[in-house]
């Protein structure tokens, strides 16, 4: 029984990305720029929406969590990567597997959850607009959020215990970058019947229900806008709408491709192509699309940052007096 234990909590083994060549070096010194980007680009609009008081409103508040889960995600994998191809070690502990395993998936939940419910939110904008205020006010948008971070992280918990407690056969070599748990399923010895039957129930709840919800609300309104007269509030519509349902489909796109796909056509390469898109990429994407194509937020940036160099104008000036 002892030994048993002591084989359950042994390392394991992440097979990486890159190899020494100079080609994977390329590739990997890419990423990295590429994660410095996401978590620059995050940060900076979470710091934004915080500091600008126009900003506070539920529809910032839940990109202000979007940013959030985005930063938490890339953070959640590629400083470990990047540590095991730098330092040569491909190792990771038990409780390591475990924690990561269990933050990439809450933050994934939570992310899907949230869009979901941020669908409702562009709903109401199109559908409802005089209603906007009273539908979408302060306390719905922190509910969201709980519900979002709550529902992901109980998922999550229920997962990652269940996982963790069969029993590892064989070299432990995970065909991955991170524990990501159809890599870490393939370790398992015995009947894990139970397991692919929540992961089922997990994915309809945690999937397939929120792409159902993105739809109805984006059917809803694209009846309204149909039904809208002039062209301008058509334009108005879309450039409303077109942010959130580009990053829906980059993320929802890329987790249908990791995790829906039948087992006999799943390849490690695959595997790890489509955990690099949504786990590196789009939340790269993400403030991008946001910041760029939303007037309200450049509008905050450059009233931030000219309140910040009015605040150096006044302090120079204090220090020339005499």
């Amino acid at each position: 029984m002892w030994q048993r234990n002591q084989t359950s909590l042994a390392d394991f083994i992440l097979e990486g990305l890159f190899d020494d060549s100079l080609t994977h070096l390329f590739l990997f010194s890419l990423i990295m720029v590429v994660f410095l980007i996401a978590v620059s680009g995050n940060t900076l609009t979470i710091l934004l929406i915080c500091a600008d008081p126009q900003l506070h409103t539920p529809m910032y508040f839940l990109l202000s969590q979007l940013s959030l889960m985005d930063l938490m995600h890339v953070s959640t994998t590629i400083p470990k990567m990047a540590t095991n191809y730098l330092s040569g070690k491909k190792s990771i502990t038990f409780v390591g597997c475990a924690t990561q395993h269990f933050l990439y998936l809450c933050v994934g939940g939570a992310e899907c959850l949230l869009l979901a419910l941020m669908s409702y939110d562009r709903y109401v904008a199109i559908c409802h607009p005089l209603r906007y205020t009273v539908l979408m006010n302060r306390r719905v948008g922190l509910m969201m959020a709980v519900v979002s971070w709550l529902g992901a992280s109980i998922n999550s918990l229920i997962y990652t215990a269940m996982l963790m407690q069969y029993p590892f056969c064989g070299p432990r070599n995970i065909r991955h970058f991170y524990c990501e748990f159809p890599a870490v399923v393939k370790l398992v010895c015995g009947d894990i019947t139970v397991y692919e039957n929540t992961v089922f129930i997990s994915s309809v709840l945690l999937l397939l229900l929120p792409i159902f919800l993105v739809s109805t609300s984006y059917a809803f309104i694209l009846h309204s806008v149909i039904q809208m007269r002039s062209a301008g509030s058509k334009r108005n519509a879309f450039a409303t709408c077109s942010s959130h349902f580009t990053v829906v489909s980059l993320w929802f796109g890329a987790c249908m491709f990791s995790y829906m796909r039948p087992r006999s056509r799943r390849t490690p390469l695959q595997d790890k192509v489509g955990s690099v898109f949504y786990s590196i990429i789009t939340p790269t994407l993400n403030p991008l699309i946001y910041t760029l194509r939303n007037k309200d937020v450049a509008k905050a940036l450059r009233r931030v940052l000219g309140r910040d160099v009015i605040t150096q104008r006044q302090q120079l000036q204090q220090l020339q007096l005499p």
